[in-house]
């Protein structure tokens, strides 16, 4: 007898295939697919889901999640697009492997992008980090080695190259954490201390990763040579190079006509039998802490001494209009996502153009002022992005649905909310820019494949019970700009380790979600 039969859905499998009638039993945590008459089958519990997909749980590529699995382990945002999995670690700017007073510099400098873990909760290592995490939350999670961390680990936030042994340091640490779970490598190349790293350092990381089959996922150097296709050529070598595959993260360019020519890149190197993928979300906006638009050399010596430096009218002199993003966009288009004080909370959703007026300073007094005053703890979202370049990128076989969902503040993006459903119901449903199995494909068998799963990702016999249903006619993300924080509809149940977690559009409270691990 199954604890719990899908009767007479749809089944897309993952695979791309076209989908094909069936009914889905689960045994604890293992799925049985059933053909034929099921009337005679046993079950605890039978949902009919004629009308429905029944498809693999989706795996979030980029994700950003690790703390509020901690404080919000229900992950309402998440679990509700049918997210199971979430690939956290992302950027580099991560928090484990690294010893209890660094941790607690890498806590407050991204703070805006994560909160803060419980009080009492800290850790040192992967598997620690992990273990927490482990059967706690909602979602399952695969963790990649942070560069932040490592570097941190091994040299501090100093703005140079390492020394020999200092490399050798953040190789040991990457192949630890490796051996404790970890599924690769992650970059964050316009983030301090990222940011400080050269190609070889990053090459010599992958080396020491490599036969543990690690890959390097990269948020690439965007101010790196032409500052359009050489960031992204970057990436592809240090995979090349250091023997492991390579992902780009949030694969994109805001300037007009960049689609093409990112798409030829990639098949370039694929043809060059370079094993590259890459991520993608659908909304034309990006996320991130504000004291990113300070420059490299403000974050030298970690978060104290950023504090301490931007009060210094000197160095905000020195700054100066250098905090205006590149591509030729403005400040009035980044706009406040969350603020951590109550005090200046009225401004999430108002652009930085909006502060710095009303207060009649200039832009750099604004932002430091405000960074000071709230110890960092300050995001905001870019609309930015070109709507055409990722149609275009997000149509080629490499590409993976990854989110880059930020969970902090009042106005996120919207993608944190609404990623999944928005590229079913409007890319793929909508739009047509791919069949419905493809979508699917993206969000399962792609990214398991570069992941390395061998027990989730597709429906098979014998396979993880991690499980999506939803109606292809009616899912669709609700989540807009001006009210980011709206759950979609048409996603009826998602099943995780074989436990319902979303019922019939309801959460249940159960936490199965699982640390998944490499090794």
């Amino acid at each position: 007898m199954f604890d719990l039969l899908l009767r007479n859905g749809r089944i897309v499998d993952g695979t791309g295939q076209t989908w094909y009638r069936a009914s889905l039993g689960i045994t604890k945590d293992i799925v049985t697919i059933i053909k034929g008459e099921t009337s005679q089958v046993e079950a605890a519990r039978v949902i009919d889901v004629s009308d429905s997909v029944i498809c693999p749980g989706f795996i979030d590529m980029h994700s950003h999640s690790e703390l509020k699995l901690m404080t919000d382990p229900e992950h309402h945002a998440k679990v509700r697009q049918g997210v199971t999995t979430e690939v956290i670690g992302m950027d580099g700017l991560s928090y484990a492997p690294i010893s209890p007073v660094k941790l607690e510099q890498l806590l407050t400098f991204l703070a805006a992008i994560n909160g803060m873990p419980p009080p009492e909760t800290r850790w040192s290592s992967v598997k620690e980090f992990l273990d927490i995490l482990d059967g706690r939350s909602s979602c399952n999670v695969a963790f990649m080695v942070p560069h932040a961390a490592i570097r941190i680990e091994a040299m501090g936030w100093e703005d140079r190259a390492p020394t020999p042994q200092e490399l050798g340091r953040m190789q040991q640490l990457a192949r630890q954490g490796m051996e404790d779970g970890a599924f690769g490598f992650s970059t964050g190349l316009t983030y301090p201390p990222g940011a400080y790293s050269d190609t070889n350092e990053l090459v010599s990381i992958c080396e020491a990763i490599s036969d543990l089959g690690g890959f390097y996922m990269s948020h690439a150097r965007y101010t790196k040579g032409d500052q359009l296709l050489d960031p992204f050529r970057e990436a592809i070598e240090i995979g090349q190079r250091g023997g492991v595959p390579a992902h780009i993260s949030h694969y994109h360019s805001p300037v007009e006509g960049m689609g093409a020519r990112m798409i030829d890149l990639v098949d370039e190197g694929r043809n060059a039998g370079v094993d590259v993928t890459f991520d993608q979300y659908p909304y034309a906006a990006a996320s991130t802490i504000l004291h990113s638009l300070l420059p490299y050399w403000v974050h030298a010596g970690g978060p104290d001494a950023l504090v301490e430096r931007i009060k210094s009218p000197r160095v905000r002199d020195e700054i100066g209009d250098s905090v205006n993003p590149m591509w030729g966009s403005t400040l009035d288009n980044y706009i406040f996502s969350h603020i951590g004080s109550d005090k200046n909370k009225e401004w999430e959703g108002r652009s930085l153009t909006d502060m710095a007026d009303f207060e009649n300073k200039r832009m750099v007094d604004s932002i430091c002022d405000l960074l000071i005053e709230e110890n960092l703890e300050v995001g905001f979202v870019a609309r930015t992005g070109n709507p055409e370049n990722i149609r275009q990128i997000v149509r080629h076989p490499a590409h993976m649905v990854g989110s880059d969902g930020v969970l902090t503040g009042e106005m996120p993006n919207p993608r944190t909310f609404g990623t999944f459903p928005y590229v079913l119901g409007q890319f793929s449903r909508e739009e047509g820019l791919f069949r419905m199995e493809e979508a699917v494909r993206k969000m399962t068998a792609l990214p398991a494949q570069r992941l390395g799963f061998q027990d989730r990702g597709i429906l098979r016999d014998g396979m993880k019970a991690d499980i999506v249903v939803f109606n292809p006619d009616t899912v669709k993300a609700n989540a807009t700009f001006e009210e980011p924080k709206q759950y979609p509809e048409g996603i009826s149940h998602v099943i995780v380790s074989g436990k319902i977690v979303i019922d019939n559009g309801k959460h249940t409270g159960a936490l199965p979600g699982r640390a998944l691990k490499s090794q």
